[in-house]
Order: C-alpha cells, then sequence, then structure tokens
C-alpha cells in the first residue's frame, strides 16, 4: 500500500523528523521519520486523528518550518535551503486564514494581490475567473465581516489563487463550513485539478472527502500508517464490514454503544438508522452479545479502513471510552423539558431567528441543523439564556427563561462552539475555575474535578495549558467543564467541528450514555453522519425552521444519488436548496 504516485513528484520528502517543546521538560514528536511523494496535477489528501503530524507536514512544505532532520524539496527546491523561492510559487491557506474583516470582499482580494505583486492586466483576466469559480461576483462590496462561514472560506481560497500558483496547499479548508458549502468548495477544488491542472495537498478530517481523492496518507502519531489510492485503504476493511438493525423502538446509538464494548469490533456507527460495525476478524455475521440478531454484508468504505489502520496502530490502547454519571437526573417518563413557541430575535432590522418551534422530552437527544448563518447559535444562546429573546415563549427545564434566566442557568450545561476556556490556565485550573463558578465548594468540587479528570482521561494534561491541547482534547476539558455541576440540559453548539473521526466516535459514545441516564442536549453540528444519533433533527435556513422530525422521517426529503438511497446530507442540501428556491422565486420582480 505505499505506492508511490506515478506521475513525477511536485513534493518528495524523505526521513521527515520534527519535533517541539510542549512544556518545560516534554518534547513532543509532530513528523517522524515520514517519506511522502505529491504527482504533478494530483489531488492528494492527509488524514489522521489530532497530533498525528498533518499540519506540520504542510507547514514545512510552505516553508513555515524546518525539519530537525531529513530532505524536503517542492518544485525541485531544497525548501529548508530557499524557503522564499518556494513561497513565490505556491499558494498556502491555513486553517484560520487571515481575511480583514472590515474590508470587503474586492478590498481583501486587491490586498492580496498588492502584497504578492500582481500587475492590474494580470488582475483584469483572473478576478473574472474567481469570481465565477466562488460565486462571489455579487457580494463584492460586501464586509468579509459579513459573510458566512462558507462565503468566507471561498474568499480565503480566491485570495490565495489571485497569483496563480503552481502548488496549493490547504489546511482543513472546510472545518466549520456547512455541508452545501463544503460541496460547493469540492467543486472549486476538482475545477482546479481537473481543468487547470492544479497540484493540490490537503489535510481534512472528513473521511468521505479523502475517499475522493487520487491519493491519501494516512498520519497517526507522526508517522505513515498507510499511503495509496483510497480503495487500497477501503481494501482493508473488506469482508469485515456489516448492517444491524437496532432492536425495535430503540435509537440506533444504543446498538452502537453495545458493540464499541465488544473486543473484536473494531468500529460501529450510525448509518441510515440501522448500525455499520467493522469486525477484527472475518467471523460468521452474528453480533456478539445480540443473540440471534445478524448484520448484513456490505461494501467497506474508505472509513472503514481507515479505522482498521488506527486500530493495528493502537492496539489495545484504541477504546472508545464509556463514562460513568454520579447523580442522574429524576425521569418522569418522557417530559418536556424544553419547549420554544414562536421564537424571535431581531437584531436591528435583521431577523435572526423567525418564528422559530420546537419541542424536546427529558433524555432526547435533539439536533439542530443549519448552514452559515442559519440561526442555530443565536437559538441556542437564547435557550441558555445568554441572549434575550424578541419575542415569543421558551421554556426550559420549566422556567420561563426571558423572566428567570439565572435560575435556569444553573440546571443548563453549555459547550461553546469556539473554544472557550482560558487559553493561559492549565487543565486542571480551567476546571477548578468552572467549578467555582458553578457554586461547587470542598470536597464536592474536589470530588466532581476528579471525576472530570477521569472520564475524560485528562490527568496526563493537567498542568499543560488548556491553548496547547490538540483539538479533540480542547473538545474534552470543554465538555467537561460543562458537565462539572451535573446539568440536566446539556446545550452543545458544533462540539465535533476540527475534531477527528476517533475524537468524534469519543464524544458521542459519552452524549449516547448521558442520554440513557436522562440528560436531555441538544446539539448543532456540520457533520450530517452525526444526526443520525438524534431522536429529533429540525433545520434551519435564514432564521426559520424548514424540516423537522425523527432521522428516518427527514432522510426522505433526500433524492437517490446515482443507484444508492439519498443519505442525510443529500435531505440536508435538498431541503436547503428547495426552500431557498423558492425565496428566490418569491423575491424576483
Amino acid at each position: 500500500m505505499n505506492s508511490a504516485p506515478a506521475n513525477s513528484a511536485i513534493l518528495a520528502g524523505r526521513s521527515l523528523h520534527k519535533t517541539f517543546r510542549r512544556a518545560k521538560d516534554e518534547i513532543v514528536t509532530a513528523l517522524d521519520s515520514v517519506d511522502i511523494e505529491v504527482a504533478t496535477g494530483s489531488l492528494t489528501a492527509l488524514v489522521g486523528p489530532d497530533g498525528g503530524g498533518k499540519t506540520t507536514l504542510i507547514r514545512l512544505a510552505a516553508g513555515l518550518l524546518s525539519a530537525d532532520s531529513g530532505e524536503l524539496h517542492v518544485l525541485g527546491i531544497d525548501v529548508a535551503a530557499d524557503p522564499q523561492h518556494v513561497q513565490s510559487r505556491i499558494g498556502y491557506m491555513p486553517q484560520r486564514f487571515g481575511l480583514y474583516e472590515d474590508l470587503t470582499v474586492q478590498e481583501n482580494l486587491d490586498l492580496y494581490a498588492d502584497l504578492h505583486g500582481v500587475s492590474f492586466e494580470q488582475r483584469d483576466i483572473r478576478y473574472p475567473r474567481l469570481f465565477e469559480m466562488t460565486a462571489l461576483g455579487p457580494f463584492t462590496h460586501r464586509l468579509a465581516g459579513q459573510l458566512s462561514g462558507g462565503m468566507k472560506q471561498k474568499l480565503g481560497l480566491a485570495c490565495t489563487l489571485v497569483r496563480s500558483p503552481e502548488l496549493l496547499l490547504l489546511d482543513e479548508p472546510t472545518v466549520g463550513v456547512d455541508p452545501l458549502s463544503r460541496r460547493e468548495l469540492w467543486e472549486i477544488i476538482r475545477q482546479l485539478v481537473g481543468e487547470q491542472g492544479l497540484t493540490v495537498l490537503l489535510s481534512t478530517s472528513y473521511l468521505d472527502e479523502a475517499e475522493h481523492c487520487e491519493h491519501i496518507v494516512v498520519l497517526h502519531r507522526g508517522q505513515v500508517l498507510a499511503q495509496g489510492r483510497p480503495a487500497e485503504v477501503s481494501a482493508l476493511a473488506a469482508g469485515r464490514t456489516f448492517l444491524a438493525d437496532p432492536p425495535a423502538g430503540k435509537p440506533a446509538r444504543n446498538l452502537q454503544s453495545r458493540l464499541l464494548d465488544q473486543a473484536d469490533i473494531v468500529d460501529a456507527v450510525p448509518e441510515g438508522g440501522r448500525v455499520r460495525f467493522v469486525r477484527a476478524e472475518t467471523p460468521s455475521t452474528g453480533i456478539p452479545g445480540e443473540g440471534t440478531q445478524t448484520g448484513e454484508a456490505t461494501p467497506a468504505k474508505f472509513e472503514d479502513g481507515f479505522m482498521v489502520l488506527l486500530r493495528r496502530a493502537a492496539g489495545s490502547a484504541h477504546v472508545i471510552a464509556d463514562m460513568t454519571v454520579e447523580r442522574p437526573p429524576e425521569t418522569h417518563g418522557g417530559d418536556v423539558v424544553v419547549e420554544v413557541s414562536d421564537l424571535l430575535r431581531r437584531f436591528g432590522d435583521f431577523t435572526a431567528v423567525d418564528h422559530v418551534s420546537f419541542q424536546v422530552r427529558r433524555g432526547e437527544i435533539f439536533g439542530l441543523l443549519g448552514p452559515n448563518g442559519a440561526g442555530k447559535t443565536t437559538t441556542f444562546r437564547m435557550l441558555c439564556g445568554l441572549l434575550s429573546a424578541s419575542g415569543g415563549q421558551l421554556r426550559v427545564a420549566g422556567m420561563d427563561v426571558r423572566h428567570a434566566r439565572a435560575s435556569a442557568r444553573q440546571r443548563l450545561g453549555y459547550v461553546a462552539q469556539k473554544f472557550s476556556l482560558y487559553g493561559q490556565l492549565s487543565v486542571g485550573d480551567n476546571l477548578d475555575f468552572f467549578a467555582s463558578a458553578y457554586g461547587l465548594r470542598g470536597s464536592r468540587r474536589r470530588q466532581r474535578i476528579r471525576w472530570a479528570m477521569e472520564q475524560f482521561d485528562l490527568a496526563a494534561m493537567a498542568r499543560l495549558p488548556a491553548g496547547q491541547l490538540p483539538g479533540g482534547y480542547k473538545q474534552r476539558v470543554a465538555m467537561a467543564a460543562a458537565l462539572l455541576h451535573e446539568p440536566e440540559i446539556l446545550f452543545l453548539d458544533e462540539p465535533t467541528s476540527g475534531a477527528d473521526p476517533l475524537a468524534r466516535r469519543e464524544f458521542w459514545r459519552r452524549i449516547t450514555t448521558l442520554a440513557e441516564h436522562g440528560v436531555t442536549m441538544i446539539v448543532t453540528t456540520h457533520f450530517m453522519e452525526e444526526a443520525e444519533y438524534c431522536d429529533h433533527i429540525a433545520i434551519m435556513d435564514a432564521g426559520r425552521i424548514l424540516a423537522q422530525g425523527t432521522p428516518a422521517q427527514v432522510r426522505r426529503f433526500a433524492k437517490p444519488q446515482k443507484g444508492h438511497p439519498g443519505n442525510m446530507e443529500d435531505a440536508f442540501i435538498a431541503v436547503v436548496e428547495a426552500a431557498r428556491k423558492v425565496n428566490d422565486q418569491g423575491s424576483a420582480p
């Protein structure tokens, strides 16, 4: 599986080694004897868990870091010897691209053209092409800070392409982007490779994106586990992959949770109301611990083989951890604990949330889905009492949040969309601070902090500044802090954004346990497969709910794609596009 690309290499690395000093006496190995080749005109993806070395490798290729040892040539140039020569011929888009939010789309593009010495004659040729490719032409006078997340990514990509690079480096270009914008960004990337012959090296947390690349490199703890065609990784799970139906009336996540506890199960995830699982070997199709229930064989995907690779690399250390709940909330037979009716929020003349209504019962997981800027986070902030409503009714845990926000917040937990802990404080100090903020004192506070450290496996990171944690660990600490006071209702605003597949599985394993113990959860996510964990979901856009129901009910909106039934992402895109088409027709003169 270590086959190199057939064409000449535009990037070639041999025995690359890179370490960092993370704490006073701690040395972290980011890359450990990495060999890599990227063929000219190819689309290559770097995939792997957080801390695998993906960003470090891209920054080495961009000439922003130097390897401790080994050789790296880009465009035939020794990057370590002449990084500026390389930088003058490549394009690099980091995870947080530096847009100037108080400048317009046109002004941002002009600024980057000035910085790169692009002549006015060249701009006259490139700008129309970039605006057509990114569909930003109608928005040239809009401030960058007023763009949606997907449009900001498109503008960042346009700024990166303003000088026609020979190699394009993209570090997580679709992180935090909704499915519709993600699909549009990938159409642009494929056009750059297929029609313009550009070479692209990117990192991604979305394994379905990697599956559509020509070449993949799987990194884990700084080492290459495999590189080659995606089909070669998929083949690792051939004959081991099955689909199973959960018991009648039970959510698929419960069966998934039990399967993950089985020693011979490599992976298990909900899929279309069923559970997709991968065995460590190829025995009969019976499911351990599930009596006579059997699994139906299904073709392996890239994600299945990827998880086989991770399990092989981690060995017995690869455990999707369960968690314990010390004092579960009282249960009252599915009582409604969140009731939203005609919720309205205006900011001046702009309506961010437009007469939204839904209910959530105790112990349910409710998914709030929608494109960037749909109004999800604004809805969350009103539910948590962090933002006042302009109108409508809002009851959480039996209290009117509009008139008793402080009392309601004592019974709620909130994990914000962006990292909300104190980056300069250690993990332990963050937990201590939030425990105090929630009113925990003395032995009770010490007990809850100890519980958080154990449940989220944070002891080894206790003294490390929270801002230096890998993405998956940041998410763990944020969730641990939100659970310290044992809330009845937990709000999770895109908690897995930017997290790798293994971290997302760990997160949902814990969420399933909380739901089984009666904790109610409302979650937003851009990973449509995560909507399959929910009991009910609602799709929002432009501040309104477009569709809601069980995952099975919402999936019916999907249009079958190339002979296979539509999935949740297909349903999401179909619902949003249909609503926007109606709005466009209604606003046409």
